[in-house]
């Protein structure tokens, strides 16, 4: 069975806060029509506090699609390393035990992928897989994990490494003046985050089964309209709804295990605002608690697209659970897509092993069918990696 490791998340040093955010929405958009509520909203985030992968002062300027895409490029290839290196670290492999790479973010764009920049400069073989995901937005993280899941089902044994990368701030567009867009600008934040999922061995969330979900006639809800100036996003005011329609897909995945969706002992959910996770709590009649660690992401990281459920993972590590706990991971995102997992909390002092045990080429491709039913598609202070600038 393949465990979800304790994930490594970055933060970069620059921050603003909550009061800076309204003060500058007073500032930069004191003729707006529409400002009392956008203010209204963005206070109503509860996001105390936000990490910019730049000066707030820079991030303000646009100079460009081309120079902003350079930047993330440089700024992703001078932060990964630490980060991979430490969720490495934490599930007792090396870069040579990694068959898989898994690489999300939906805030630059490279070709070929950062993957093969990552296995010619940090170790990984040459014959390591790579699946760039970079379309899913915040449900990247989610689908990672289900990716990194059926690929150690399809060759089992192997082992998965899981990247995030997002710097949202670089996607600030100045001339976007709609509430969506204003509220955007108070609500995402930057951070990098890894974690490796083992064939076998390792402690953390080994994961049973998952499922995705997508809700029909959502496909522009959120989205990007791509224009010379870079990724203009777009966030339509129904999104927080679609709730009654996720959580059941949720029941349906636990159900199809024996499982509760509202009797867990841990929930790991995309913080994409106050009302989603407000709402889900509501469907799935579990207590505000029980979201704890999605709701601190929120507060102090702010909206961080596909890392949510890393940090929210790496918080629950931090917290602990008794061997057995079963758990819910969830992303949400533009489609609109929930990407699902369930799992049952292991140590790992239950299986010592787990470095791979040979070369996955020569594993049987076939993928096996998976258990779970089709769904019609879908606090502690950060940890640091060593040698990086870290709030």
């Amino acid at each position: 069975m393949a465990v979800l490791c304790r994930p490594a998340v970055w933060v970069p040093e620059n921050t603003i806060s909550m009061e800076e955010t309204l003060a500058l929405a007073r500032r930069l958009h004191a003729g707006h029509e529409r400002l009392p509520l956008v203010l209204r909203m963005i206070r109503n985030t509860g996001v105390a506090k936000r990490h910019l992968v730049q000066p707030l002062a820079v991030t303000l300027t646009h100079p460009g699609f081309e120079a902003r895409n350079r930047f993330y490029v440089r700024e992703a290839r001078a932060r990964v390393p630490d980060v991979v290196r430490e969720a490495l670290s934490s599930a007792e492999v090396t870069a040579r035990d990694i068959d898989t790479i898994v690489f999300v973010s939906c805030t630059g764009f490279t070709m070929p992928p950062l993957t093969s920049w990552m296995i010619n400069e940090l170790g990984f073989r040459p014959n390591t897989r790579q699946i760039p995901i970079a379309q899913l937005g915040c449900a990247a993280g989610g689908a990672a994990v289900n990716r990194a899941h059926d690929f150690c089902r399809a060759y089992p044994g192997s082992n998965v490494l899981i990247v995030a990368c997002e710097f949202c701030s670089l996607c600030y567009q100045p001339d976007d003046l709609d509430v969506g867009s204003l509220l955007s600008d108070g609500l995402f934040g930057d951070a990098i985050a890894a974690a490796v999922m083992r064939g076998s061995g390792g402690e953390g969330m080994e994961l049973v089964g998952n499922a995705s979900h997508l809700v029909p006639g959502t496909e522009d809800w959120i989205a990007y309209e791509v224009k010379a100036t870079g990724f203009h996003f777009r966030l339509d005011k129904r999104v927080p709804g679609t709730m009654n329609v996720i959580a059941p897909a949720l029941d349906t995945l636990a159900e199809a295990h024996g499982w509760d969706a509202t009797d867990l002992d841990f929930y790991i959910i995309h913080a994409g605002g106050p009302r989603i996770l407000d709402d889900l709590c509501g469907y799935l009649k579990v207590p505000p608690n029980a979201f704890r660690h999605s709701r601190a992401t929120l507060t102090e990281y702010g909206n961080i697209a596909s890392a949510v459920v890393f940090e929210a993972l790496r918080r629950q590590f931090a917290e602990g659970l008794p061997p057995g706990a079963r758990g819910l991971l969830a992303g949400f995102g533009p489609g609109i897509t929930a990407e699902s997992s369930l799992g049952t909390w292991v140590h790992s002092d239950r299986v010592r092993s787990g470095r791979r045990t040979g070369n996955v080429d020569a594993l049987p491709v076939q993928l096996p069918a998976p258990p779970e039913p089709d769904l019609h598609s879908e606090t502690p202070s950060p940890h640091k990696p060593k040698n990086r600038g870290s709030a």
